[in-house]
């Protein structure tokens, strides 16, 4: 059993993943569309037409997209990457690789998030080029489309990282399933776009932000625009603004520092982000519950303030780390554990903990805040059905499991400095419990 687990690991794992993951954004989408957001009735189709046969018809006429779908993901892409090149923003450095690398990154999120949303609006409100309900009117074929492009992609990368890699932070398992979905190399770029930066910020994130308003354009249409929609749509571009306030940071994380470019990261952002984390939105549609202004506006102020926490807390240990802990938290200075740790090149390098502040409460105490601000922007859908609630549920175990490999990256790179960390802050997520 123990020689097997790396194949499981390496091979069906992936495989798995790339099989499911795809039918759970089209059928989501399917859901909700169709079936009131009502799980039980998906099941009871299952039971109908067959699972095979009921993939076959939800999934057949939009495998491949459509003109229009293609056509949309191409000008948007196109957007984002010229936007990325000529938008005013200052060049930041990411994190030293293992291999020695710095990357570099044009930090110009925030114009590109207004920007991308002004040209929305003008190119439907005023100018009328297209309705703004033209990403829903033409969601399934888009997530094929996505689906397909995405896999593609990928392979793409693959091939890249094996005879062009971008830099030395590359190399092969010697498994193509596990390279195809974890990927080759840590930052490829091609012809001066940095790939993970596009995929993950630029097309993940920024395509968030107009797919939710496409669907309250839709509900707008279909039966007038529900408080519960507003509320909904409202702290998800809270949080979607904050992201790229925060870009900088982000671009220091653990998906970027840790995780390659392939399916994994890529494909999620290319396909899961917007199908997956704007399915609450996508439920509210045909379900426009009015919630009076007492609950909508405490809603909107408990996610907007666990939205601004999760902000802080990450702008807190970004500034700690970028002044080698020469500011004040919280009015005093910081308390800090002075970490060693040895590159894979052999080089001594230190690296400052954070014991203090918002990261005195809990080693991944942000996590709660963006647990909680999800739920308040999922609570307007109410409690008929699950599937609204799915977001919020994966975005947990994503979370939980992020939290545990972070440990475990931390306890290995850091050794005696990390339990002497662990000492200091014993709760791993939520203060007393966890």
């Amino acid at each position: 059993m123990q020689k097997l687990m790396p194949i499981i690991r390496k091979t069906f794992v992936p495989l798995l993943l790339m099989v499911f993951c795809p039918l759970l954004a089209i059928f989501m989408w399917y859901t909700n569309v169709y079936l009131d957001g009502s799980l039980l009735q998906l099941w009871r189709l299952f039971e109908r037409e067959g699972f095979f046969s009921t993939i076959g018809n939800v999934w057949g006429p939009i495998f491949f997209g459509s003109p229009t779908a293609w056509k949309m993901i191409f000008i948007f892409a196109s957007f984002q990457l010229l936007f990325m090149k000529v938008l005013p923003g200052k060049t930041i450095e990411g994190p030293i690789t293992p291999k020695g690398n710095i990357p570099l990154y044009k930090a110009n999120g925030v114009p590109s998030f207004l920007t991308t949303l002004a040209l929305f609006f003008f190119s439907t409100e005023v100018l009328h080029l297209f309705p703004s309900t033209i990403i829903y009117d033409n969601f399934g074929p888009l997530i094929g489309a996505l689906v397909i492009f995405s896999l593609i992609f990928c392979l793409f990368l693959y091939i890249k990282g094996r005879i062009a890699p971008s830099s030395s932070d590359s190399g092969s398992s010697g498994n193509f399933i596990f390279d195809y979905f974890w990927g080759m190399e840590l930052y490829p770029r091609v012809m001066g776009w940095d790939i993970k930066m596009f995929t993950n910020c630029r097309f993940g994130m920024m395509s968030w932000g107009l797919v939710i308003l496409s669907f309250a354009a839709k509900q707008k249409e279909l039966y007038g625009l529900s408080d519960s929609m507003v509320v909904s749509v409202l702290l998800q571009l809270i949080y979607v603004g904050k992201f790229f306030i925060w870009e900088g940071g982000y671009l220091r994380s653990m998906d970027i520092m840790h995780d390659r470019a392939g399916y994994y990261i890529c494909w999620g952002c290319l396909v899961w982000v917007p199908s997956i984390y704007t399915s609450p939105a996508l439920y509210l549609i045909h379900h426009p519950y009015h919630l009076g202004f007492v609950i909508s506006s405490i809603l909107v102020v408990v996610g907007t303030f666990c939205i601004l926490i999760n902000y802080f807390a990450d702008r807190q240990r970004q500034k700690v780390r970028a002044t080698e802990g020469n500011c004040l938290v919280w009015g005093k200075k910081p308390n800090l554990i002075i970490a060693s740790y040895t590159t894979s090149q052999g080089d001594k390098k230190q690296n400052v903990l954070l014991a203090s502040g918002w990261w005195g409460i809990a080693r991944h105490f942000h996590y709660v805040p963006e647990i909680s601000a999800a739920l308040c922007w999922t609570l307007p859908a109410l409690f008929d059905n699950f599937i609204a609630y799915f977001y919020v549920v994966f975005l947990t175990i994503l979370l939980l499991d992020r939290a545990f490999r972070h440990e475990r990256r931390c306890r290995t790179k850091y050794g005696e400095s990390w339990e002497d960390y662990c000492d200091q802050v014993p709760f791993k997520v939520i203060p007393f419990l966890f």
